[in-house]
């Protein structure tokens, strides 16, 4: 097949992909609703990040070694477990600290989640795809596909990752923009702290479902 057949037939199955709720999902809308635009965007770029590191090891087949060695495979999870378990109590703690500061006024409570630094959110959607080897060997069963014989495979890796990346702009920023016209709504202390809390509970469950089939197979 040639190339132009390949993207297309790759964009289809990564725009499934993309728009499929899951954890990147969930950590952009939590952004974008607690923290704002800024703080949103720069999550989605940690995604993005994450996203094409995976995309070029699977071109280079270094994510291969996931699924030949059983132990760095759980190291991975375990660690990719933890990460995620760890940020959604953080959730769940900020919900608590919203619920005490109760009497605070809206206004004060939305300068309040929009200050933390871009770095901070970049930092969670960046290491919640890095650190989820489930998504390296899916990368590593399906980017090969997507590869034409005689094709330089880096190179063509590369450019399905960034293909990918821009998929995941176009639809985190339409999520984004949604969350914006729902901005006066979403920065309610009780829609916040209930936001906080559902991120929350929906992060520790995808660390547990990372880790669970793992350590208890």
């Amino acid at each position: 097949m040639s190339v132009l057949s390949e993207i297309g037939a790759f964009v289809a199955v990564a725009t499934v992909l993309t728009i499929t709720p899951g954890l990147d999902t969930t950590l952009v809308l939590r952004a974008a609703a607690s923290q704002g635009t800024r703080n949103a965007y720069a999550t989605v770029f940690g995604i993005s990040v994450g996203v094409l590191c995976w995309g070029l090891a699977a071109a280079v087949g270094a994510s291969a070694i996931l699924a030949a060695s059983p132990t760095a495979y759980t190291v991975l999870c375990v660690a990719g477990a933890a990460y995620l378990i760890w940020l959604g109590i953080g959730m769940l703690r900020r919900a608590r600290t919203r619920g005490r500061g109760a009497g605070v006024s809206e206004a004060d409570a939305g300068s309040s989640s929009a200050g933390e630094l871009p770095i901070r959110s970049w930092s969670r959607g960046f290491f919640s795809n890095l650190l989820n080897p489930r998504f390296g060997l899916f990368y590593m069963a399906m980017l090969p596909q997507f590869i034409p014989e005689g094709a330089p495979h880096f190179l063509m890796g590369l450019l399905l990752a960034l293909i990918h990346n821009a998929i995941d702009l176009i639809w985190f920023s339409l999520l984004i923009l949604g969350v914006h016209f729902l901005g006066h709504w979403l920065n309610k202390p009780t829609v916040q702290r209930g936001l906080d809390c559902v991120a929350g509970v929906v992060v520790i469950a995808f660390g547990a479902k990372l880790v669970i089939p793992v350590l208890l197979p």
